[in-house]
């Protein structure tokens, strides 16, 4: 009995003591936790780390009246080797002349342009990031099919550039001090640091870098000036070719769209719309359209230059870039440095947003602060950057080329629900603070995503890739970005109307 009584008596002992060793874990958990919350928003406090994710931004709090800021952001994210890279590719891969690549670059470009720049203007109206404001057409949860399909688009935007920016790194010794893989990891880092910290770095930083990088471009360009009219021979130019290359233009431009305005959400609500959209126009397509012509003058010299060529099979774009530096000795190799760093710029801006749709990607992730998806981002980027710089160019014409059909769809829709339903009222989102949020106040998105997917109806057989060659394009050359355009616009006109008939909303 006594046994047993002790037994008895010192079972809640136990129990207390289990209890307390639970509650000391725990609050070890809790302890660090609330450091690393406590740590970030003490920079928070210093306005060095944005914590707002992507909640809409309140009317009060939408204070920014630097609104040139809009154009060095934009000037900055296309002053850099990636449209280089891929004006290379017109000549390159497609076999176009310098001048005919040049037509297609400029025309397309001007047009491709106008979305972005419209949409980028809707963010100080509204306070929202592009694809929260989208669930006003595609509903709270078919919203997530698009951010997963944009999260593929940044990421792989985000490899690009790492890539481009690593092998830049690798050429300025040959690879015998940095090899690709190091440079990539480098360049991804610096990139994360950026990103990290939100809006108010990211507008700094974009409002300077884009100086050195202008004048490293300059000095390249000149110091392989008399090359640049050794272009290949190639024959008269195809439909085939022309609307191949267009295509990749448009895949290149159109998905800023569905980014536009996750970066004009702390810009004065009563800001001009006009000039919003005219500085985010010339600072995306000026500097665009310049270094995608002289890319496709670079490209159309490269089999003709046995240095450039040479710089081509080692480190594709960045690789002809240093072997065009090699003149200026030192000077040269630190230029090639200043290239590889002018990718941040683009890649940083791209990881933000990248951030903000990981937390629009399902409704509880809202309460995952943006700067952990920082960091998960950069790991991703640099595994798959790693193998994607194994075959450059062939990832990035296959990629730019097909992430422009879902981005036209999608603009299609946003700018019909908007211009044609909403009447271009930006009162239809914001007089109710809490519709953004509530399945029962915004669409169910059937219409929008069922637009969306029956369009690719045209869109497939309209498609003309390296791997795939539908019946249409065979014909005409790759007319899958306009087809997406047009009839997912079309189709839901109807579609929307039926279900605001039904669903009331």
């Amino acid at each position: 009995m006594v046994a047993n009584d002790d037994v008895e008596h010192n079972a809640p002992e136990k129990d207390e003591l289990k209890e307390q060793g639970n509650e000391n874990g725990t609050t070890k958990e809790a302890n660090t936790i609330g450091k690393i919350n406590g740590f970030v928003s003490r920079l928070a406090a210093r306005g060095a780390v944005e914590i707002r994710g992507c909640t809409p931004v309140p009317y009060e709090e939408r204070t920014v009246t630097q609104y040139f800021n809009i154009f060095s952001l934009w000037f900055c994210m296309s002053t850099n080797l990636l449209p280089i890279t891929t004006g290379m590719v017109g000549t390159l891969s497609f076999g176009l002349s310098l001048r005919d690549a040049s037509l297609v670059i400029l025309f397309f470009t001007l047009i491709t342009t106008v979305p972005v720049a419209y949409m980028c203007a809707w963010g100080p109206k509204t306070g929202m990031r592009q694809l929260v404001q989208a669930r006003f057409a595609f509903g709270k949860y078919f919203v997530s099919i698009l951010i997963l399909l944009n999260l593929a688009t940044l990421t792989g935007f985000c490899v690009v550039d790492s890539v481009i920016g690593g092998q830049a790194l690798s050429a300025v010794e040959g690879g015998r001090t940095i090899d690709s893989t190091v440079g990539i990891v480098i360049i991804a880092l610096l990139a994360l640091l950026i990103s990290f910290c939100g809006f108010k770095v990211l507008h700094v930083y974009e409002r300077w870098a884009w100086i050195p990088a202008l004048i490293a471009i300059i000095i390249a360009t000149g110091c392989g000036a008399k090359h640049l009219a050794d272009q290949v021979d190639v024959p008269p130019a195809t439909a085939s070719q022309i609307l191949g290359f267009a295509g990749l233009i448009a895949g290149f431009m159109l998905p800023w769209a569905a980014l536009a305005s996750d970066f004009s959400t702390y810009m004065h609500p009563k800001s001009p719309s006009f000039r919003i959209a005219v500085y985010t126009y010339t600072g995306l397509a000026l500097p665009t359209i310049l270094l995608m012509v002289l890319g496709a003058a670079i490209g159309g010299a490269v089999p003709n230059i046995p240095d450039w060529q040479a710089g081509y099979d080692t480190n594709s774009a960045s690789g002809v870039l240093a072997a065009m530096l090699l003149p200026a000795g030192g000077f040269g190799r630190f230029t090639t440095v200043i290239l590889a760093f002018s990718m941040l710029g683009n890649l940083a801006a791209t990881m933000y947003s990248v951030t903000l749709n990981f937390q629009m990607l399902l409704p509880w992730l809202f309460k995952v602060q943006r700067v952990v998806f920082a960091i998960l981002i950069t790991g991703i980027v640099i595994g798959v950057a790693v193998e994607a710089a194994k075959s450059f160019f062939t990832n990035l014409e296959n990629f730019i080329g097909i992430i422009g059909y879902w981005s036209a769809a999608f603009i299609g829709i946003i700018l019909v629900e908007h211009i044609f339903y909403r009447r271009a009222r930006f009162g239809e989102y914001t007089e109710d603070e809490g519709a953004w949020d509530d399945r029962k106040k915004l669409p169910p998105g059937v219409a929008a995503i069922s637009a969306g997917v029956l369009s690719f109806a045209l869109v497939i057989p309209g498609m003309g890739q390296i791997w795939y060659t539908g019946p249409i394009a065979e014909t005409t050359g790759d007319l899958g970005f306009e087809f997406a355009f047009v009839v997912s616009a079309v189709l839901y006109v109807p579609f929307r109307y039926l279900e605001r008939r039904v669903a009331g909303r």
